[in-house]
């Protein structure tokens, strides 16, 4: 069964995180099948809504690290950038479904997302650092704008997880709801919007986007140029190393 599940009906569009025992960790093929299909969303008229879910143990993990070793984003045609570019300028409305650890690329990807349900098991994190990385996705430009910029840098500087009722708080998420019944609630509010005239919708979502398009295209791709050097750094040689070998990195000469 594929990694990625779609599914089309009464004008949503489902994408099923589908590898829950790799904790739906995300590999290059991941990111190209999910970038071809909202290029295709995006164009098809009998798609008017997005909606991202996982499973209500766990969104996401981030990148599956074996693969990310074998497959590094080097270029800015590595797929995790395609998908990130597709995301970042889909004109629909997007809802994300989030129950359980949403890592790295699970948590920024919920920047580009319109609406956001969490179980109450969600636990976000951006620990790129500890990779020896940067932000990516935007995030060091959207993070401090929807969390200010104290928040901002203890989530991106320390890399530690905040919690459900943090994200409500700080507006990343809109509601929270019991794990097996989020994925229920994001198919509930995606049919609302379903339900709402298109050219309204992708007006709406362009006047509210509109002053920050630029700048997240602007600084994604600084992102990318700087996620790209410092994968052959020490440091994240360093990190990933000591992450296969399951032992504590050591950053004293990085």
């Amino acid at each position: 069964m594929s990694d990625i599940l779609f599914h089309t009906e009464n004008g949503l569009a489902t994408i099923t995180f589908n590898r829950v025992e790799k904790k739906n960790s995300f590999t290059a093929a991941m990111y190209a099948s999910m970038a071809q299909f909202l290029e295709q969303a995006a164009q098809d008229d009998a798609v008017r809504v997005v909606v991202f879910q996982g499973h209500p143990t766990v969104f996401s993990a981030g990148n599956d690290i074996a693969d990310f070793l074998h497959n590094p984003p080097s270029t800015p045609e590595a797929p995790v950038f395609q998908f990130l570019q597709q995301i970042s300028a889909f004109p629909k409305p997007v809802v994300a479904a989030v129950a359980g650890p949403a890592v790295g690329i699970g948590t920024t990807l919920l920047f580009h997302c319109d609406l956001v349900y969490a179980g109450d098991n969600a636990a976000f994190a951006m620990p790129f650092v500890n990779l020896g990385l940067c932000p990516e996705a935007g995030s060091s430009l959207l993070a401090p704008r929807l969390m200010g910029h104290a928040r901002a840098s203890e989530a991106l500087l320390l890399g530690e997880p905040f919690q459900a009722e943090a994200a409500l708080e700080m507006g990343l998420v809109n509601r929270i709801v019991p794990p097996t019944e989020v994925n229920a609630l994001a198919q509930r509010q995606a049919a609302k919007l379903a339900g709402k005239p298109m050219s309204s919708l992708l007006e709406t979502k362009r006047l509210l986007k509109q002053t920050q398009a630029r700048d997240i295209q602007v600084r994604m791709a600084e992102e990318a140029s700087s996620f790209g050097r410092m994968l052959q750094e020490p440091a994240a040689k360093e990190a990933f190393t000591a992450f296969m070998e399951k032992r504590a990195p050591d950053f004293s000469k990085c």
